[in-house]
């Protein structure tokens, strides 16, 4: 597989209009994950305001990572291990308070739960909290309250005033931190070499993943760091103009599904299933239910499925035999990832139907095989029979699975 890290920005690019991920775009990625490609998040948003994300693509499970604040932060999913940070001097925030209040602006920081500014109605604020599903904490004195090294400030005002400062900010402090524009009327204040292109590099070498094996779609000015590193970037029709630019490739807009498009033209579409990553595959499924009952996948083809499952005290009866419920589960599985192979990059599986003849019994300590083969291929149906034998090769059980195949939407 030519891909294996995917690394999306979130406000634009992952989520619509509404903040919400689509379910045709959700699908894509889960299905992607099950083939073996991680996903980074990367956004200029707080580690807060990314998890329920995380958890929605269940990358806690699949073992993605977190970019926050721009790449100030790095996180694995998984493991929570922190990978990357660094913060903002001490020093910088009155210079940084003073411009701010000069010229106007709204200025934001954090603390681990909080945005944090002088007052509660404040438009952007308000606007950082919607977007984030964070409180906002007010304060009589910004620089006062924030007696910590923050990851990031941030001004809020009139997208002219905030391009001015920006080019005035990035020549004067040039080696000192670094600034930005997430947003036309959003400028982010963050320490020097933080941008998601460089942080993005750091990722790649602690997980030794090659540049050219990775994707990045985004949408703002923020991203460009990050296809400037990239294999293949991609902008969504939203982007900005000079974004759209730089980009190898252009997508759909957020609100129409521009992630899955380009995720089924690039990576679906282009597997077959002599590269399918078994190994890969069975340890990104083992806290699903096949992981939870020891089944493993051992054989993929087009017209062929093979896996076994352990007869053990997960599967097994309280007097020592398979459990039935345990075969039939272990028969959906193969015919589940049987269909998803043979499906076009525009469709997804779902099971409708399954039975079983049970022939016979297999015991502690065996491990059975079930081997799929398709013997019905439908433009809307599939038709699985998947045979269950023990390890001396004893017919177990005969189950006739039936999957249901749509387009997304």
């Amino acid at each position: 597989m030519k891909y294996k890290l995917l690394v999306l920005d979130i406000d634009g690019t992952l989520t619509n209009d509404q903040k919400e991920i689509t379910p045709r775009t959700r699908n894509a990625l889960l299905q992607v994950q099950h083939m073996g490609v991680q996903i980074v998040l990367a956004s200029g948003r707080p580690t807060q305001g990314i998890v329920p994300l995380v958890e929605a693509l269940e990358l806690n499970h699949f073992g993605g990572y977190i970019m926050a604040f721009n790449g100030g932060r790095i996180e694995n999913c998984k493991t929570g291990e922190l990978i990357f940070r660094k913060k903002l001097d001490l020093q910088l925030l009155p210079y940084l308070y003073r411009e701010g209040k000069r010229n106007n602006f709204s200025i934001l920081s954090y603390d681990k739960d909080s945005i944090l500014c002088e007052k509660e109605d404040d438009e952007y604020a308000v606007m950082e909290a919607a977007i984030n599903k964070m409180p906002i904490r007010k304060v009589d004195n910004l620089i006062e309250a924030v007696d910590f090294e923050p990851y990031k400030f941030m001004y809020g005002g009139d997208p002219e005033a905030i391009a001015e400062t920006e080019q005035r900010f990035q020549k004067h402090l040039a080696g000192v931190m670094d600034v930005y524009r997430s947003e036309p009327f959003y400028l982010e204040l963050v320490p020097s070499h933080v941008n998601k292109g460089d942080s993005l590099n750091i990722l790649l070498d602690k997980i030794g993943i090659k540049a050219d094996e990775i994707i990045v779609i985004g949408d703002g000015f923020a991203d460009l760091t990050m296809m400037e590193v990239a294999g293949k970037g991609i902008a969504m029709a939203n982007a900005q103009e000079s974004v759209k630019l730089c980009a190898d490739d252009v997508t759909a807009s957020n609100n129409e599904d521009g992630i899955a498009l380009a995720v089924e033209k690039y990576i679906l579409s282009p597997i077959r299933t002599s590269k399918i990553p078994l190994e890969q595959l069975n340890a990104r499924t083992r806290h699903a239910l096949m992981g939870n009952l020891g089944i493993q996948y051992t054989y993929v083809s087009e017209d062929r499925v093979e896996a076994t499952m352990p007869v053990d005290e997960r599967t097994r009866q309280p007097f020592g035999i398979l459990h039935g419920g345990a075969t039939l589960a272990l028969g959906e599985t193969v015919a589940g990832l049987g269909s998803m192979v043979l499906c076009a990059a525009d469709e997804i599986v779902v099971g409708m139907q399954v039975s079983g003849n049970h022939v016979s019994s297999a015991h502690e300590g065996d491990t059975v095989r079930a081997v799929g083969t398709i013997i019905h291929k439908g433009h809307t149906s599939h038709v699985w029979n998947v045979d269950v034998f023990t390890s001396t090769g004893k017919l177990v059980s005969s189950i006739r699975v039936i999957n249901s195949i749509l387009k997304k939407r």
